[in-house]
């Protein structure tokens, strides 16, 4: 099974990051069900993480989004390996510039920029037995966008049946603020690349397939991304 808006495992995912709250009457145990369990929470060292970073500029870095249609609150930093934090790197690829690559095997994904450089990002993946790799392109792109749980996932969960025609775009939507979906040959894959506001998911392989990144990650991806933009999945 596959993570979009019409897939189960799309509230696996970004249910987590409501820690303590509840969807909808839906906990996110209920959505989590089935997914890697004991995800470590990597607290900084000191005042600068390991790349040099100081706390103060990975506040910034996945500070608040207060102008957002759905105002996006801040990460918990403490929370993400600091070898996750979004920074530019030097990267040898021989695709063109805006490529994006997909490495599950160390949970990162590259934005190829064309000069030997690319911009590196922290990421979940798919969990053991549902990771993939190939070639797709990003076929269409939506912001805050409805999450409609498919028939398999009502039949067995049966609460999340007053979501059958959908659950509106928000905070508490398991798609999060940006997706890209991911086609090949002009058929859609249902694998996607979504926003997470999920911290401790970062650097674990948690989904079906489908590709996580913080919500300001995200969000700084989406917007350099065009449609029929190539992705590369590299072998885990």
């Amino acid at each position: 099974m596959i993570i979009d808006d019409r897939n189960a495992d799309a509230g696996k995912l970004h249910a987590a990051a409501l820690r303590g709250r509840r969807i909808g009457g839906l906990d996110r145990r209920s959505f989590l069900a089935g997914s890697a369990a004991g995800l470590g929470a990597l607290a900084l060292g000191g005042c600068a993480t390991s790349d040099g970073m100081s706390l103060a500029e990975a506040q910034k870095l996945y500070g608040p989004v207060p102008e957002e249609k759905f105002p996006v609150p801040a990460i918990d930093v403490s929370k993400v390996d600091p070898k996750y934090f979004r920074r530019t790197v030097a990267y040898d690829t021989k695709e063109p510039a805006g490529t994006i690559i997909v490495d599950p095997a160390n949970y990162y994904v590259y934005r190829v920029a064309g000069d030997g450089t690319a911009t590196r990002y922290g990421a979940n993946v798919g969990r053991d037995g549902f990771r993939w790799n190939g070639n797709a392109y990003v076929g269409r792109k939506s912001e805050w966008p409805t999450w409609t749980p498919p028939k398999e996932m009502i039949k067995r969960q049966p609460e999340v049946a007053k979501y059958a025609r959908g659950m509106p775009g928000g905070l508490e939507n398991p798609l999060g603020a940006r997706t890209l979906h991911l086609y090949q040959n002009g058929a859609y894959t249902l694998y996607t690349i979504y926003a997470s506001l999920d911290a401790e998911s970062i650097g674990n392989g948690i989904t079906s397939g489908c590709v996580g990144l913080l919500t300001q990650d995200m969000m700084h991806l989406y917007a350099q991304t065009p449609v029929k933009t190539k992705v590369v999945v590299l072998p885990a």
